[in-house]
């Protein structure tokens, strides 16, 4: 096992390189500008004292919102990329180092500060020669702290298409891929340690290391800045950009068979699979991996192309149940055959749109679709539950999963547990196939490629019609897993890659072919 980690390091030696290069920028730009900030309010509460709590029990109430929250808070105003993830480490960095800043300056014996008054210093001098030396001490510490917080919630930024480490964390986590998940946690946890370690070394000395410390950190600063703009100016050569989720980067279903299909190759953002239509409407990136039934796509006026070589399966939708479940509990299997076929992909498209456009809980809409459809409702019930339902973390799934709940606790008297928001596909599988689930919606296409994997030859033979891949996956997962397909609700909600449709036009594309030639063409 451990030399087949070495070699996964190995082979991706040259994106870990990079995703290094990017934590490190990120983290070290925002903690340069929260260490000039933060000592200068840090100075300013100590010469206006009936400023310092409120002040620092704001930037005390900022550490305490959670990362994923405040990165989310800040998309509508800032958009994805590494301008929220800066401003968020920045904020995070403020704490320890105005409080220490503060702390540290009020902890200068008075009687040094009289005496230096005494010999005729200005207010200036007195800050400038003794309280800062005497309390830099103090100051490098909270420093310290800020860069080791800055460095652990930096990998979540990834989540906004900022780069790092995180995306091998979260690509790894997707595709339950525990060496991936390890080559982006390892390197970060090295880096806290180095430069921790570096840090260290440097506040044990800092009176004599304090002029040139300050010189080598700027010179860091405008070399990191400038390598930024630089690269960016490199990326901006290509005029087509792609926003895919981690998931999608690694599965086989993905962007890796897509690649090798087509014979093309784009540049590709990393970010998380809500935000990839946010990143489209708001001209980001140009090209995603969406769904069908998404919507966002008449929302937002995008255009599908057509996957003329048939690369994606058909994704018929149906809930995917273990079969000691249904054993245990055989009026489930009745009850799901009277969901069978009753929702069409308008119906689907309605239900998303509904969510991620009018704000509607996914509980209200899958309620509402069940009434519509004569079938019972009742709140939820209490006491210990007898099955368990999941769902992967996209807000179809998330609708499913409340329409299985609320469905199965409406016509029977078993009470449910749902655990929603799976970080991938793969650890759902693995939950469900360990009893940690009992029942969740799958899809067809993604059964077959991602848990099955069978020989390229019998996928291509399948995927012409979507009968055959349900009775393949039908059959092979109750013989392999015991597993069982429940009926399908009636709807195809295939991946699909998307572009804003005023831009399609204009560059007269319909087609992924026709994508693949414009970017043959542009090289």
């Amino acid at each position: 096992m451990l030399l087949d980690f070495f070699s996964f390091v190995v082979e991706q030696r040259a994106e870990i390189l990079h995703q290094t290069y990017e934590h490190l920028w990120i983290t070290m730009i925002a903690l340069a500008i929260a260490t000039v900030i933060g000592i200068s309010i840090g100075i300013l509460l100590t010469r206006y004292e009936a400023a310092a709590q409120p002040i620092l029990g704001f930037v005390n109430i900022v550490q305490t919102i959670p990362s994923i929250a405040l990165l989310g808070f800040m998309l509508p105003f800032f958009g994805i990329g590494v301008v929220p993830a800066i401003i968020a480490l920045f904020l995070y960095a403020l704490l320890p180092i105005v409080r220490n800043t503060y702390t540290g300056i009020q902890g200068v014996n008075a009687a040094i500060k009289e005496a230096a008054l005494g010999m005729g210093m200005t207010n200036q001098q007195i800050l400038r020669m003794v309280e800062l030396p005497l309390a830099a001490p103090i100051i490098f510490a909270g420093v310290r702290t800020a860069m080791v917080i800055n460095i652990g919630v930096a990998t979540l930024c990834a989540l906004i298409a900022a780069g790092g480490l995180g995306e091998f964390i979260f690509r790894g986590i997707a595709v339950n891929n525990t060496y991936m998940i390890l080559a982006g946690a390892i390197p970060a946890s090295l880096l806290a340690i180095v430069l921790d370690t570096l840090l260290s070394f440097i506040q044990r000395h800092i009176q004599k290391l304090l002029k040139p410390l300050a010189i080598g950190f700027t010179i860091l600063c405008v070399g990191l800045i400038g390598q930024a703009v630089w690269s960016k100016a490199d990326e901006n050569m290509s005029s087509l950009v792609a926003g895919f989720n981690s998931e999608f980067m690694e599965r086989a279903d993905g962007y890796p068979g897509l690649q090798q299909k087509y014979g093309f190759s784009m540049e590709a953002m990393e970010m998380e699979i809500g935000l990839m239509y946010e990143a489209l409407n708001q001209e980001k990136v140009d090209v995603i991996s969406g769904f069908s039934t998404d919507g966002r796509i008449a929302a937002y006026n995008l255009r599908v192309l057509e996957d003329d070589l048939q690369y994606f399966p058909p994704y018929y939708a149906a809930p995917l149940a273990r079969q000691e479940t249904l054993s245990q509990f055989p009026q489930l299997q009745s009850l799901f055959q009277q969901l069978a076929g009753k929702i069409s992909e308008a119906a689907m498209m309605r239900m998303n749109f509904e969510v991620d456009q009018d704000k509607r809980s996914p509980r209200a809409v899958a309620q509402e679709f069940l009434n519509d459809q004569g079938f019972a409702t009742v709140d939820k019930k209490d006491g210990s539950p007898d099955l368990v339902i999941g769902s992967k973390a996209f807000t179809e799934n998330f609708i499913l999963a409340e329409l299985f709940t609320l469905l199965i606790e409406g016509q029977t008297n078993l009470t449910v547990e749902l655990k929603q928001g799976f970080g991938g596909t793969k650890l759902l599988m693995d939950a469900i196939i360990n009893g940690y689930v009992d029942i969740y919606p799958e899809y067809t296409g993604t059964v077959l490629l991602v848990l099955l994997k069978p020989a390229a030859s019998t996928v291509d033979s399948l995927v012409q019609n979507k009968d055959w891949v349900y009775d393949y996956v039908q059959k092979e997962v109750q013989q392999q897993y015991d597993l069982t397909w429940l009926p399908p609700l009636g709807f195809n909600n295939t991946t699909a890659l998307m572009m804003r449709k005023n831009q399609a036009q204009k560059l007269k594309l319909k087609s992924i072919s026709d994508l693949k030639e414009h970017l043959d063409n542009e090289q």
